[in-house]
């Protein structure tokens, strides 16, 4: 009888050679790699890193979310500071300017950011909301040309993504966050289609669909495995992968239930899932990867620098000194992130259904 240790060593081969072939683990095999035990770690860790490397080489991207307004959000996502109802000790403000944006952002890319993630709080915008967004756009493009803009703004309506995106926006972020099965215990306010449509409006526009996931939050097994795979359908070019920060005064203000080595073979997941992609370690990894951050950079080729929405981060000399530590480097300005053919993929979409790109793109 084939060992325990062969088995592993089989599994984990297997799951490499196939996501550099860019093809996904299969539901079987993606509930195996969840239930290896800790002992694996290490193994599971050099699998992914094999992958990400085949992909990313050393390079760690860096992305910075400003939060353009703050708290005071009618959604009641059981994991948000800022869900209606809260009773948690957030900062509570309406839109902050674009030059206020733009000199966060300044200060971004000076310490090495490469993207900059304008995050609001609330269902959705209004078209007034999105010309605030396109208003505080301008003015941040005027400064730094190159820098990508990621939008966050909650449910789109229609025509507002196209407006985005003719505003020099990149990408916009919703994520899914859970699986379909487990949405309704985390928000009832919306549904589980909502978000769906909205990362598909915002696809539809030529914008980089941006779309995740936020563990820690009382899912199973099989909820990890079908929030990847139904991700995996969206086709997302960036996926970010948080780990739920409880919150006091949220209904999971008590919710502790990560483990360092289950965020590592959830990280390991997402890279088999999604090998060419760029996979963003997020929110919750200094309170549940603790020391084991370092080796969650072999998987991830992209993190958050500085602090989130509502919470503090590690401080950004922090990240860097790790990320030079782990024998990686940061992403230049003038370097392409995605790998060719997801980085042309990403060119077509902005162009429209019905374009080519031409042989020597």
């Amino acid at each position: 009888m084939m060992s325990e240790v062969t088995e592993t060593a089989v599994l984990l081969a297997t799951l490499g050679e196939q996501a550099l072939s860019r093809q996904p683990p299969d539901r079987a095999q993606a509930l195996a790699l969840l239930a290896l035990g800790d002992d694996h770690v290490l193994d599971v860790v050099a699998a992914a890193s094999r992958v990400r490397r085949k992909f990313f080489g050393r390079r760690v991207k860096l992305n910075l979310i400003v939060n353009m307004k703050s708290g005071l959000c009618p959604e009641d996502c059981f994991y948000c500071s800022q869900r209606l109802g809260s009773a948690s000790d957030v900062l509570k403000y309406s839109w902050i300017s674009p030059a206020a944006v733009a000199d966060t952002t300044d200060q971004a890319v000076a310490g090495g950011a490469k993207r900059v993630c304008l995050v609001a709080s609330g269902r959705g915008p209004s078209d007034r909301d999105i010309t605030r967004v396109t208003d505080t756009i301008d003015v941040i493009k005027q400064r730094q040309p190159n820098v990508e803009v990621c939008v966050c703004l909650g449910l789109l309506k229609p025509n507002q993504a196209e407006r985005l995106r003719d505003a020099g926006a990149l990408a916009y972020n919703h994520n899914l966050n859970t699986s379909e099965e487990n949405y309704a215990k985390i928000c009832t306010t919306h549904t589980y289609d909502d978000r769906v449509d909205t990362v598909q409006r915002a696809q539809t526009a030529g914008l980089s669909p941006c779309s995740g996931a936020i563990f820690g939050m009382g899912e199973s097994d099989s909820d990890v495995v079908d929030l990847a795979l139904r991700l995996r359908e969206l086709d997302p070019d960036s996926v970010p992968v948080n780990f739920l920060i409880p919150f006091e005064g949220t209904p999971l203000g008590s919710q502790w239930e990560l483990t360092p080595q289950r965020c590592l073979r959830i990280l390991a997941l997402f890279r088999f899932t999604f090998p060419d992609v760029e996979v963003r370690l997020a929110g919750g990894r200094e309170i549940h990867l603790r020391t084991l951050q370092p080796l969650a950079l072999h998987i991830v080729n992209s993190i958050f620098l500085g602090d989130y929405l509502t919470s503090e981060g590690q401080a950004g000399s922090a990240d860097l000194q790790m990320i030079a530590d782990a024998g990686l480097v940061v992403e230049g300005q003038d370097e392409q992130t995605l790998p060719d053919a997801r980085h042309d993929l990403v060119v077509l979409r902005r162009r429209g259904p019905g374009t080519e790109l031409p042989v020597n793109a």
